[in-house]
C-alpha cells in the first residue's frame, strides 16, 4: 500500500512493472512459493490466458510477466484487496451489461495496444488444479478484435519430488484464511508457470476456436484429460 501511495506514482510506467515485479516474486518468498518458469518467452502486448487454481495466481503471473486482470465487478468493493486491484491496472468487468462488456473490451485492446499484456482466467472460477474447466471464449474476443495473439500459460503447483500440491487450491467452500494456512504450512511449493506459444488471431479464427487451442495447450502442459465440468 505504502508502495502505491507514494513510489508508484512518479514512477514511469515500466518503473510500475517492475515494482510490481519484484513485489510479486517478494510475497511468493514470503509465502515459501518457489517460481519455475518454463517454455515459450512470454510475448509483451499479448493477451495472457491461464487456468485458475488459487488468489496466488495473480502474483505468480505478475512475477514472470506484470500483467493488467480482469476481474468481477465485486471485488472492487473488497476491503483492502479491491483498494489494491484499482491501483494495479485491474479491469472490473460487470457481468451481464452488453454496453459495460464494450467499455471493457475497449479498455483492455488499449492496453494490448500500448504492448501491455492482459491476463484472464477464462474458467471464470478456481480449480484444484487436477484438472482444466470449460474457458468461456467471450473474454478472448477483444484480442481477436485488435489483432494481437493470445498465449497460454498453465499453472500447476508442485512438491518437491515433483508431485502435485494441492496447499494453493482457493476452491469449494475453502476461506482465505484456510488457504493461506495450507500455504505456509508446506515448508516449500514450486509455482510452475509453462508457456506456449503465442497464437495468432490475424488469420480469421473465431474466439471458441481461440478458447480451445488456449485451454488444449494448457491441458497438454498440465498432462491431464479433459474435462467440461462446470
Amino acid at each position: 500500500m505504502l508502495t502505491l501511495l507514494l513510489t508508484a506514482p512518479f514512477c514511469t510506467r515500466p518503473a510500475r512493472l517492475g515494482l510490481r515485479q519484484r513485489w510479486s516474486r517478494r510475497l511468493l518468498g514470503i509465502l515459501g512459493l518457489r517460481l519455475q518458469l518454463q517454455g515459450a518467452a512470454i510475448a509483451p502486448g499479448t493477451m495472457l490466458v491461464a487456468n485458475h487454481i488459487s488468489w496466488v495466481d495473480i502474483f505468480v503471473i505478475n512475477a514472470v510477466a506484470p500483467s493488467a486482470f480482469v476481474s468481477k465487478a465485486e471485488v472492487r468493493n473488497w476491503p483492502v484487496i479491491g483498494w489494491l486491484s484499482a491501483r494495479s491496472d485491474t479491469i472490473f468487468l460487470r457481468r451481464g451489461s452488453r454496453g459495460h462488456a464494450r467499455i471493457i473490451n475497449a479498455e483492455i485492446a488499449a492496453l494490448l495496444d500500448a504492448g501491455d499484456n492482459v491476463a484472464i482466467f477464462p474458467e471464470g472460477t478456481t480449480t484444484d488444479g487436477s484438472h482444466v474447466l470449460h474457458f468461456h471464449a467471450a473474454l478472448l474476443q477483444p484480442a481477436i478484435a485488435c489483432g494481437h495473439a493470445v498465449q497460454p500459460l498453465a499453472l500447476s503447483y508442485r512438491q518437491a519430488d515433483g508431485s502435485y500440491s494441492r496447499a494453493p487450491a482457493y476452491d469449494g467452500e475453502l476461506t482465505l484464511g484456510q488457504c493461506l494456512a495450507n500455504i505456509v504450512a508446506e515448508r516449500e511449493t514450486i509455482a510452475c508457470v509453462s508457456a506456449a506459444p503465442p497464437v495468432e488471431t490475424r488469420n480469421g479464427i473465431d474466439r471458441r476456436s481461440l478458447a480451445h487451442a488456449a485451454r488444449t495447450a494448457i491441458m497438454r502442459s498440465i498432462g491431464c484429460a479433459d474435462d467440461e465440468r462446470g
